[in-house]
């Protein structure tokens, strides 16, 4: 199994962006481009919110933390998670200053609602993949909320889902290695992308001969 040494890892958080567009990953983390737009600014507002190291709590079984710097040399990555939950549960690990054994549960906070692709349930995934490595644990379940709905939607963790995350991976680092920013593939998703000025995608779309003669013709 390959590591990844530190100086290669990557922003666990890209995959998201990569999974949406890889060229918008690439704008992103090749090019170091970026551009705020509505969306992206309700996103931060409630990240750091939640991204507070100084918030711990326990309730009851149940430990929170917050902003914990997670890793995966296995994957290249490393990031923080917007929130940890640990369970007491003989099957966990064991916790600086705390009695017993503890499961740890990731929970990743959205601005949005649940999209129709993989990007966000794969970048859960691969926060708990980190802490796996890290705890020396089995996770098999993590949680996505929702701000716009004010729902937590549960992610079953399957083998499949983790195959997808070392696969989309080992891409993000060979584009990185070869420092190619992907071609743009047009679609509804643009209209909303905070990096529409940078990407330009209408630039991109190139007009066929016959198009041309027609539009030639009907100005004449």
């Amino acid at each position: 199994m390959k590591i990844y040494p530190e100086e290669e890892w990557l922003m666990l958080s890209g995959i998201q962006h990569f999974v949406f567009c890889k060229r918008q990953w690439a704008i992103i983390h090749l090019e170091n481009q970026w551009q705020e737009n509505y969306l992206t600014v309700e996103g931060e507002i409630i990240h750091e919110r939640v991204h507070n190291e100084d918030i711990k709590e326990k309730r009851g079984d149940t430990i929170i933390c917050r902003g914990m710097k997670i890793f995966s040399e296995k994957l290249g990555v490393s990031g923080v998670t917007d929130a940890v939950e640990f369970y007491q549960n003989e099957n966990g690990a064991t916790l600086f200053g705390y009695d017993g054994f503890w499961q740890p549960v990731p929970i990743e906070y959205k601005h949005g609602k649940p999209k129709n692709d993989h990007s966000d349930i794969l970048q859960v995934v691969a926060q708990a993949m980190c802490l796996e490595e890290m705890f020396c644990v089995n996770i098999d379940t993590a949680y996505l909320f929702y701000e716009k709905i004010h729902r937590r939607d549960k992610v079953e963790i399957t083998s499949e889902l983790r195959e997808e995350v070392g696969t989309v991976f080992e891409e993000m680092h060979e584009i990185f290695k070869r420092g190619y920013t992907p071609k743009v593939k047009i679609k509804k998703a643009c209209k909303s992308c905070s990096l529409k000025d940078v990407c330009l995608p209408e630039l991109t779309k190139k007009q066929s001969v016959q198009s041309y003669y027609d539009k030639f013709m009907e100005a004449d």
